[in-house]
C-alpha cells in the first residue's frame, strides 16, 4: 500500500504542480522545488524522504523543462518580483 501511495503523490505533483514560470529555467526550477518537496514527503511515507527529494526534485525539475508555457501557467514566480 505504501508503494500505491508513493505513486499517488508523485502523479499528483506531476499533474498538478510541474511548474510556473514563463521561461525555462523558472519553470525548471519551481518544478524542481515544488517536487523536491513532494517527493520528500512520500519518500517519508515510504522511510526514505532523502532518496525521494532527490527523485522528487529531479522529475519536478525535467517535467518544468519539458513542458511549455502555454502548457501550464500558475503565474509570474515570486522570485521575478
Amino acid at each position: 500500500m505504501t508503494s500505491i501511495s508513493l505513486i499517488a503523490v508523485l502523479a499528483l505533483s506531476l499533474l498538478t504542480l510541474s511548474a510556473c514560470g514563463s521561461s525555462t529555467s523558472d519553470r525548471a526550477l519551481s518544478g524542481g522545488g515544488i517536487g523536491a518537496g513532494v517527493g520528500l514527503v512520500g519518500g517519508a511515507l515510504v522511510g526514505a524522504p532523502l532518496a525521494g527529494a532527490a527523485i522528487g526534485g529531479a522529475v519536478g525539475a525535467g517535467t518544468g523543462a519539458l513542458t511549455d508555457e502555454n502548457d501550464i501557467d500558475l503565474g509570474k514566480p515570486f522570485w521575478r518580483d
